[in-house]
């Protein structure tokens, strides 16, 4: 008797005891503490990128309306037709959404600052932008973008306007 209790109590004692773990479901992860989020006060130029990247990553149109100035402008030259483009606020929301929308991933990297004014009002820098729509449709661009920065009443840097310098 003793060995057939034996022979059910040790595995019953092992369920038990493992039977609260679940290995699909990871602990949260706690490393990032209550002073470390994704998401900046824009506060600082670096804060800005910083949202700009979360907002491409994410996909998220509302901290990236949180980036753009009331009087957000932005430029591009259009190579075939030999123009330059432009277009506000409005229209650059809708654009974005659209972006964000049709496609998979974005992977947006900001690489050096090329050039920075005196009270860091003014901002040409570098990028890397990875595009996946499908599988077999990605798209890479590798520019740089001219950037007029302000700041509103609660002391956060936005954009005021935007100038694509990218070739594509």
């Amino acid at each position: 008797m003793k060995r057939e209790l034996r022979k059910y109590f040790i595995p019953f004692v092992l369920i038990v005891l493992t039977g609260c773990v679940n290995p699909f479901a990871p602990a949260l992860d706690k490393s990032l503490g209550s002073n470390s989020t994704l998401i900046s006060s824009q506060k600082s130029v670096q804060g800005l990128f910083k949202n700009f990247q979360y907002a491409y990553t994410f996909k998220d149109t509302t901290i990236y309306g949180q980036l753009l100035d009331k009087d957000f402008s932005f430029s591009y030259r259009d190579y075939d037709l030999g123009v330059d483009v432009s277009w506000g606020r409005d229209e650059e929301m809708r654009v974005t959404q659209g972006l964000f929308t049709n496609t998979q991933k974005l992977d947006l990297i900001w690489n050096n600052i090329v050039s920075i004014s005196d009270d860091s009002t003014n901002i040409v820098r570098s990028f890397n932008l990875t595009i996946t729509f499908n599988p077999s449709d990605v798209v890479f661009i590798d520019g740089r973008v001219n950037l007029d920065l302000v700041k509103d009443k609660k002391n956060r840097w936005l954009i005021k306007n935007w100038i694509d310098e990218s070739n594509f």
